[in-house]
């Protein structure tokens, strides 16, 4: 049975999702429970894009301890030496380094001939040993590389160092057929052996996964994607339907991964909060949806034998059922000992502040779930300085008036900014009263209201997605209250947009 390893770039080419911004603390949080997960490599941003990636990068590589934590750089020396920076304290580091190699991009993009691409590959791959033991090179559009170009790439920098060849279906053009057969082809390279093959795939023709299982079934033997299958355009291979597929059949790829499992779920969950990407409820493995049943047939079957008509066990990838285990009257202790089961390990000032809110919650709630405190920790724990805060909203609403909404703001320095507006509804009089007191000219992209749990008390998530100029970032609120949920996830929006004004946007990359 081969073990294949895997290689997440969720907080690489995932934040590449339009729109998702995510800071320096949510990457640790999220790089904290891929760690959790198993994941073999975690690719924690591209060093040389911005100093906010630089940081980001640092912060991830301080705190993981049992991944190998990745940069991506590009084929130039100062990417090259910004990721060492970057990377110099993990306890496991490995530089990502790329170059085009298709005809279309040797053309178009670098305007280079086959012999210069092939000398700055191995120029690249041998800078980069004199840094780390772990390079793994990649040949930007492989899948549309003429084979015998790309097998003299691969053979060349083998030669040089590289531990690593990933293989990247850049654009999703592939078929599981013809992308398996690269690697078959690939794997009669002198040395291929004796490294890594990896294969990186997206997901324009919906083929993503089918191509990742493809390249494992042609001796791919680690596989690169993100939670949730976010990224680029239509996004990566999601890496839960690859391990579960490896998992479920076993008996025909013979192969697996060294996944936690029962750790997917909570995965799932985290990174959608983070980036304000939502779960489709049809989505595989992670879905609402994924194991429910309506039709009366499926219902009874699975009520005489589960396997009738489920091939996974919810509890496998860590769902459960949620139950009223906490409310008003518990203590502090059984509350931590909740945020551990839930997969949290907060410092005791966190585990405070968590606690408070938690207690302000129960006052307004009968029952207290699991979804409930996942929601209201991942808010209190939003990370990173924030110029404004909601202190207050006051709304006047009526079906025969004009809405008009009042916000208080609290500045980082302690002052106070105080604004009213009219508006078409409640929370576009919110919106433009905040526009007013933060003096920020944005437009609302996008708008969503979900609900974490059932019933009239509810906790309300709302996302929004605001643009200003080239800059796109979310912001997520929670409150029993949407209104103030609303106002919240805003203000964070707006916090994100003055944070990131002072970086360099993310290069775009594989």
């Amino acid at each position: 049975m081969r073990t294949i390893e895997i290689f997440d770039t969720t907080l690489r080419d995932g934040e590449q999702s339009p729109g998702v911004n995510i800071s320096t603390n949510e990457k640790v949080e999220i790089a904290l429970q891929l760690e959790k997960l198993g994941v073999t490599r975690i690719e924690a941003g591209f060093a040389a894009a911005s100093p906010g990636d630089q940081k980001s990068v640092a912060e991830v590589a301080k705190r993981v301890k049992n991944s190998t934590i990745v940069s991506l750089a590009r084929a130039v020396k100062d990417d090259m030496d910004k990721a060492y920076e970057a990377l110099r304290n993990a306890e496991n580091a490995s530089l990502h380094v790329f170059l085009a190699t298709s005809p279309i991009h040797r053309e178009f993009k670098l305007n280079m001939s086959k012999e210069q691409v092939l000398q700055r590959a191995v120029e690249a791959v041998t800078y980069a040993k004199k840094y780390f033991k772990e390079v793994q090179f990649s040949a930007e559009d492989a899948a549309r590389t003429e084979i015998d170009f790309l097998k003299q790439v691969v053979e060349a920098v083998i030669k040089a160092g590289a531990t690593t060849v990933n293989i990247p279906d850049t654009v999703g053009y592939m078929t599981p057929i013809e992308y398996g057969n690269i690697f078959r082809e690939l794997k009669k390279v002198p040395g291929a052996d004796l490294i890594r093959l990896s294969c990186h795939c997206h997901d324009d023709l919906g083929m993503a996964v089918a191509n990742s299982l493809a390249a494992i079934e042609g001796g791919a033997t680690q596989v690169e994607g993100t939670i949730n299958g976010i990224g680029e355009r239509a996004g990566n291979a999601a890496l839960e339907e690859v391990a579960l597929a490896l998992e479920t059949r076993k008996d025909y790829y013979q192969a697996t991964t060294k996944l936690n499992l029962k750790e997917i779920a909570r995965t799932s969950q985290l990174v959608s909060r983070l980036t304000g990407m939502i779960v489709p409820g049809n989505k595989a493995v992670v879905g609402a949806n994924a194991f429910a049943h309506e039709s009366g047939i499926h219902q009874d079957g699975v009520l005489k034998n589960v396997t009738t008509y489920e091939i996974i066990r919810p509890e496998s990838v860590g769902f459960k059922s949620n139950k009223l285990v906490l409310g008003k009257h518990s203590g502090r202790h059984a509350f931590k000992e909740k945020l551990v089961e839930l997969g949290f390990n907060l410092e005791q000032e966190e585990v405070n502040a968590a606690f408070a809110a938690f207690k302000i919650l129960c006052d307004k709630k009968k029952e207290i779930t699991d979804d409930d405190i996942l929601a209201l920790v991942d808010t209190k724990m939003e990370r990173g300085p924030e110029a404004f805060q909601l202190e207050s909203v006051q709304l006047a609403y009526g079906n025969i008036s004009v809405p008009t909404a009042s916000v208080r703001l609290l500045r980082a320095d302690g002052s106070v900014c105080e604004e009213a507006a009219c508006g078409n509804g409640s929370v576009d009089s919110i919106y433009k009263a905040i526009d007013r007191a933060t003096g920020e000219d944005v437009t609302l992209v996008d708008y969503k209201i979900l609900s974490v749990t059932h019933g009239k008390d509810a906790l309300g998530e709302v996302y929004v997605r605001l643009q200003q100029g080239d800059l796109s970032v979310t912001g997520r609120g929670v409150s029993t209250d949407v209104l103030e949920a609303s106002a919240v996830a805003y203000i964070r929006a707006v916090n994100k947009i003055l944070e990131r004004r002072n970086e360099s946007m993310p290069v775009a990359v594989n």
